[in-house]
């Protein structure tokens, strides 16, 4: 009877539920509960499963180059610029249901990258729907986009996801085309979705990177208001895990 009910389970794809169910055949601390605390404990496997299989699966589809990136693993203080009780506050990604931006700027190697990464990862725990990319990339890929006829699939795809990374903002020289294109992706998502941005450049200097003065200034009020801006500070964490690597080494 148990196999029965064990290949019924699977067959409506409760598997987490089935092999949850087998585990109390064989414990003996669980015989003496009740029929609806054992029942309860049932559900939460199926439950826990589900939530879980989905965090992956919106993780991979991020694609975030910093997949393992945690807030609770950040250093914050005067040191990096970055307060606590602000981190918290991004952690219950309030902000991603009220689609506030949040813009991250520093020198390299301060942890912009992996700062993004944990916000998008916080997000996915919560449900949201995440994609990362660098800005360079992004730029390449709606120039193929114009090229092969989907670039207006590829609009919606950016307009419908919770929250967009938008990273190395600054890096790459814009053309006329990309202003117009960075112009099209973030007026989709104005007031509508959340996005966040990390550059080298502080942001005074964002309207003179974005080079035509009326494109700057609709691409600009497009992302600051409403924003949580954040400036990083410290000296590069690259080099300091170089530095800590070759202590060891000798």
């Amino acid at each position: 009877m148990i196999t029965t009910t064990l290949d019924r389970l699977r067959g409506l794809r409760l598997g987490a539920l089935a092999d949850a169910y087998l585990a109390q055949q064989h414990d003996p601390a669980v015989q003496g509960l009740s029929f609806d605390e054992r029942f309860g404990m049932l559900v939460d496997a199926e439950h826990l499963f589900r939530d879980n299989r989905a965090l992956t699966r919106r993780v991979k589809e991020a694609r975030l180059r910093v997949p393992q990136a945690c807030l609770q693993d950040l250093e914050t203080g005067p040191r990096r610029g970055l307060d606590r009780s602000v981190v918290r506050q991004l952690a219950t990604c309030r902000w991603v249901g009220e689609h506030h931006n949040v813009l991250i700027t520093g020198a390299t190697g301060v942890g912009k990258t992996y700062l993004a990464c944990a916000l998008a990862q916080q997000a996915c725990r919560q449900g949201y729907r995440v994609i990362y990319r660098r800005l360079p990339r992004l730029f390449e890929e709606l120039t193929l986009a114009h090229a092969d006829g989907s670039y207006t699939t590829l609009l919606a795809r950016l307009a419908r996801v919770d929250v967009l990374v938008l990273d190395d903002w600054g890096l790459s020289a814009l053309t006329d085309l990309r202003r117009h294109d960075l112009l099209e992706v973030l007026d989709d998502r104005d007031g509508t979705r959340s996005t966040v941005i990390t550059s080298q450049l502080p942001r005074e200097q964002w309207h003179d990177y974005l080079g035509d003065p009326t494109l700057a200034d609709a691409i600009l009020d497009r992302v600051i208001h409403r924003a949580h801006a954040l400036a990083l500070t410290g000296p590069s964490r690259r080099k300091e895990a170089g530095t800590r690597t070759a202590s060891a080494e000798a």
